[in-house]
């Protein structure tokens, strides 16, 4: 699936923005203490790229069905500092759509969630009140096919996490589904406690 014009206005609005709000909310130095959050809770949104080659195979084979566009509902447990445990869902808010013989083809996209295993590679100090932490995981994607059989594929993904005062958090990421051959971006806002 290629990205259209507007998609992309909508992509680069929301990195500057990103910008520009980080740099304004980041700059800001509260005093902040050592708090040991044990959840995150957070939700946005998920875009994902199937490469074109793979649209028709997967049209005429038992269709996967993968969103295009969805809401995502995350939440990590965090036993312990680096180790996080995953848990996320993502709600379509569109049919999939694909071209077949120049024809495009819209069917019904269902949900899909899964959990895995992320680690804190990074951690880089911001202000006193803010830091920067890349993660990477390992994840089970669970797929519903067209026929409401279940599927679980690998998925790898890695984000980089803005976080406030110990307990607001924005992110950026990106995953790879290796079950379908996809490349997806994910962002969204949460909280630890």
């Amino acid at each position: 699936m290629s990205i259209n014009a507007n998609s992309m206005k909508h992509i680069y609005f929301l990195l500057i923005a990103l910008c520009f709000y980080s740099s304004a909310f980041f700059g800001q130095a509260d005093s902040a203490e050592s708090v040991n959050n044990k959840f995150e809770l957070s939700f946005g949104q998920s875009i994902l790229f199937i490469p074109d080659e793979k649209l028709e195979g997967i049209a005429q084979k038992e269709s996967i069905i993968i969103p295009t566009n969805s809401i995502l509902f995350f939440a990590e447990f965090r036993p312990q500092k680096k180790l996080r445990i995953p848990l996320y869902v993502n709600l379509p808010t569109e049919s999939k759509q694909f071209f077949i013989d120049s024809v495009l083809v819209n069917e019904k996209a269902n949900a899909t969630g899964g959990f895995g295993l992320q680690y804190k590679c990074i951690q880089v100090p911001i202000s006193k009140a803010s830091v920067a932490e890349w993660e990477m995981g390992a994840l089970s994607n669970l797929l519903i096919s067209k026929r409401n059989r279940f599927r679980i594929v690998p998925l790898l993904n890695g984000r980089i996490r803005l976080v406030k005062n110990n307990n607001f958090v924005m992110y950026l990421g990106t995953s790879y589904s290796f079950g379908v051959n996809s490349w997806g971006l994910f962002y969204g806002t949460g909280f630890l406690f």
